[in-house]
């Protein structure tokens, strides 16, 4: 499909047809690069997208244990000085 780029006040900009858009399920805030004379069009991507629902198909399967074991012997100044805040 072509297209042209058009002058949008001092930047330019490329119309993207209704169904390009649909297809490729881009909707909202978008990252754009450039790579070898092309332009690259993605969804923004959040970090740990996703994290709590794993998380609670973890605990759902009984798989969230604590893996790291309470060492064999605690100091006396763990025992007696340690706070949580």
């Amino acid at each position: 499909m072509r297209t042209r780029i058009v002058r949008i006040g001092n930047s330019r900009g490329v119309r993207i047809p209704k169904l390009l858009l649909e297809q490729s399920g881009l909707e909202g805030e978008v990252e754009m690069n450039a790579d070898n004379g092309s332009l690259l069009i993605r969804p923004v991507t959040k970090p740990r997208a996703g994290w709590a629902a794993a998380f609670r198909e973890m605990a759902a399967q009984g798989d969230d244990a604590l893996l790291d074991e309470l060492p064999a012997a605690l100091s006396s100044w763990d025992k007696d000085e340690w706070e949580w805040s």
